[in-house]
């Protein structure tokens, strides 16, 4: 889990939305890996769908998409062009495998890549919105971004209609009623009807969340490479006010009224402030993540723990990874085998999984 800055810009977004994930089903379940298979297990432990997948996603709207088939790919563990389709939760496929890729369900539709392009299918299988696209992501608050050529981003509706037609560097998902666009280096917002409501100024962006956006400035370009480097980052309003000045060496989306910050490049320590921008608990992590039910993960010298908001340890760091606390349980690893263990740091499923994500209702 050491995580370069590209990793934690995905890791602040996407555990965001993630967290935010909410199915109407009896159990929550999570994925975990036997070997190189991926299955499906309840918070008693028990296997409810038998490890026998390249790969599975969470199930989001009664759906999880997985894939079979596959060869090995060049990652342990991993594997490459497999066909993906879905199951429903007893484990029985509802859309055959077929597909290139697939995502997983959102607003009714997933995005499906066949023969190269992307398109759309709703919950029988249908493709309703052909494959056309070199690239697609979920819908999320009635949109979903999209690309044709190169580097032309847009958005479509639910009838494959570009609203916002295709003309931006890279876009991310809508957020707030805010996107995140890419134009000539910079990153700015616009609004659902396309329109620039902050200028594009910003070397990085995170999405809105509770009001604010994390925002970076300030970095200059590697020559060799063009890595941005010496970039500071603060929190603006939906205006484009700073409401917390470009002051961090890095700094992820507010959840519960508190975000992750760092300060240094080198050797950085992670802390945690409020919407003030004052710190509640002072840098002093070698990284750390999100609160989520109470509890925050921290890494001190090289392994995983967790912290309360007062930012005692009520868990000590001894795990090789985590995630974060999701339904009352996290997964933890020690020594390649992964487990879930409380909120006292006691497992409650054993550690006999060669991977394991977290559990989603």
């Amino acid at each position: 889990m050491k995580l370069t800055l590209k990793l934690l810009l995905f890791v602040c977004s996407f555990l965001l939305i993630a967290g935010c994930t909410s199915d109407k089903k009896a159990d929550a379940y999570a994925v975990v890996k036997i070997g190189d298979r991926a299955g499906y297990i309840n918070k008693s432990g028990k296997i409810i769908i038998n490890s026998q997948f390249d790969d599975a996603n969470l199930f989001s709207e009664g759906f999880a998409a997985v894939s079979i088939g596959g060869e090995p790919g060049s990652i342990k563990g991993s594997f490459i062009n497999g066909k993906w389709g879905f199951i429903d939760e007893k484990g029985s496929y509802v859309i055959n495998p077929q597909f290139n890729y697939a995502s997983s369900f959102a607003d009714g539709l997933a995005a499906v890549n066949i023969g190269g392009k992307w398109g759309f299918i709703d919950k029988k299988g249908n493709v309703v919105i052909a494959p056309q696209f070199d690239y697609a992501n979920s819908f999320r608050e009635g949109l979903a971004a999209v690309s044709v050529g190169k580097e032309k981003y847009g958005f479509i509706n639910k009838a494959g209609t570009f609203v916002i037609k295709p003309q931006f560097g890279y876009v991310e998902s809508f957020s707030e009623g805010l996107a995140q666009v890419f134009v000539d280096k910079k990153w700015g917002f616009i609004d659902k009807t396309g329109n620039v409501v902050i200028a594009p100024q910003f070397d990085y962006t995170n999405p809105f969340k509770e009001g604010l956006a994390a925002v970076s400035i300030g970095g200059k370009r590697h020559i060799k490479d063009g890595v941005l480097f010496g970039t500071k980052w603060g929190f603006i309003d939906k205006k484009g006010n700073y409401v917390i000045k470009p002051q961090f060496d890095y700094a992820c989306s507010f959840k519960d009224d508190v975000a992750v910050v760092s300060v240094g490049y080198i050797g950085a320590k992670f802390g945690f402030i409020d919407k003030k921008g004052t710190y509640i608990i002072n840098p002093q992590f070698d990284n750390a993540y999100f609160f989520a039910d109470g509890l925050a993960i921290v890494n001190i010298g090289g392994k995983w723990g967790f912290i309360d908001k007062a930012g005692a340890v009520v868990i000590k760091p001894q795990f090789d990874y985590a995630n974060s606390f999701n339904e009352g349980l996290a997964s933890v690893a020690k020594n390649g085998k992964w487990g879930f263990i409380d909120k006292r740091g006691i497992y409650i499923i054993n550690p006999t999984f060669d991977d394991a994500g977290s559990f989603i209702k």
